[in-house]
């Protein structure tokens, strides 16, 4: 009987504080993206604060990589969530967790828009508003969301939702239109008219903005090349890891963990996790490290089984949807969060006593922090309930 390899909690942080650029930084933009897989671009500055914690790197910088060099790309991928993909992952996205979302978009909006009154036929409906959009982008180029529905009114039709009820609302339907077609890599988030802390895109086709457009893997093959990434990143995780990451099916997932050899390993948690074959070797740990992660950052978020890394500190930094606020971390651990003075200052809010070593080495990541912010203030829509309960109490 051949035992399986046994892998700790403290390798799997040493793994990451290596792996993730966070004991020791990344060379370039692109060398970080594609040791992280991908970054949560739900907010726009989440991508800018995760970059410059592991390279440095200025706003401008990642600005470049983002809408002059085009070496990371903005994608409606897992779990209907925007990510920034190196362009080499894209044709695995396309063909496997993308696609997904976008049959998924595309069905519910045709059922909205029979629901809703607007056509007769939802199906013919979304076709044709959509291939209007990826037209007018082609012929007159790159559009806001509030240039689209000015120019086609079709987008301007509303949707209402629980008539009747006192929390009932109308929404545009222009959004639900360009989810549908951005989840299907028909068209990408170009230029940001909004600046590095928000979302105005200028939607632009992607033939426009990418040159040449790769085409799609099979999705079989797209979801292994998406597994291996995340294994080479996060591993070892667990099945249900990546189910959750990947937001697809445990079908899909044990499917990909076959075509790319993964190996069952023991966790310190009596779990079953998995690495590639090639990967078995234990890395020896780092000094202790600090780091100060934005909202949403692919470190927090790279796990659905999160214990080893968060301990008792669930409830104080994820919301009730499952979203990790900003984080401070002190050698493999998240240690509490921060936050910015209307200055612009960066505070860390200790989620337990913090002892000298970490105090101080938190401090001066704090102060490079705001030294880059240079007086700009980041409000994010998931600051963990630690910090708003510190706010609470200020």
């Amino acid at each position: 009987m051949t035992t399986r390899p046994a892998i700790s909690d403290d390798q799997r942080r040493a793994r990451f504080a290596l792996r993730h650029g966070l004991s020791a930084p990344f060379g370039s933009v692109e060398e970080a993206t594609a040791a992280m897989t991908c970054w949560h671009a739900t907010e726009p500055a989440s991508v800018h604060l995760a970059v410059w914690a592991r390279t440095g790197a200025s706003r401008s910088v990642v600005d470049r990589a983002l809408y002059a060099d085009r070496t990371i790309v903005k994608q409606l991928a897992m779990r209907r969530t925007v990510f920034a993909f190196g362009r080499d992952l894209l044709p695995a996205v396309w063909g496997s967790a993308a696609a997904r979302v976008a049959v998924q978009q595309h069905g519910q909006l045709a059922r909205d828009v029979v629901k809703g009154g607007i056509a007769r036929d939802g199906e013919a409906w979304v076709s044709e508003q959509t291939r209007a959009v990826h037209d007018l982008l082609r012929a007159r180029g790159p559009r806001t969301t509030l240039q689209l529905r000015a120019e086609l009114p079709a987008l301007d039709a509303r949707l209402s939702y629980a008539e009747g009820k006192a929390y009932g609302t109308e929404t545009p339907i222009a959004p639900r239109v360009l989810t549908t077609l951005a989840a299907a890599g028909v068209i990408v988030r170009g230029e940001n008219e909004g600046g590095w802390k928000s979302s105005r895109p200028r939607w632009t086709a992607v033939e426009d903005w990418l040159d040449p457009v790769p085409g799609p893997l099979a999705e079989p093959e797209g979801y292994a090349a998406l597994v291996r990434s995340w294994l080479t990143t996060f591993g070892p995780g667990t099945e249900q890891d990546v189910v959750w990451w990947l937001g697809a099916t445990k079908a899909a997932v044990r499917a990909a963990l076959v075509e790319v050899g993964a190996v069952e390993v023991g966790l310190e948690s009596g779990d079953t996790g998995y690495l590639l074959a090639d990967d078995l070797e234990p890395v020896d740990r780092p000094d202790p490290w600090a780091a100060l992660l934005p909202a949403l950052d692919p470190s927090t978020m790279g796990w659905k089984e999160r214990d080893f890394y968060l301990g008792p500190h669930a409830a104080a930094m994820f919301d009730r949807n499952g979203n990790g606020g900003p984080t401070a971390w002190w050698d493999g651990r998240i240690v509490g969060g921060w936050r910015q003075e209307a200055d612009g200052t960066v505070v860390v809010v200790p989620a337990e006593p913090l002892a000298a070593p970490a105090s101080r080495a938190l401090a001066a990541r704090a102060a490079d922090l705001t030294e880059w912010f240079d007086g700009e203030v980041v409000n994010s829509i998931y600051q963990s309930p630690l910090v708003r309960a510190e706010a609470a109490d200020r």
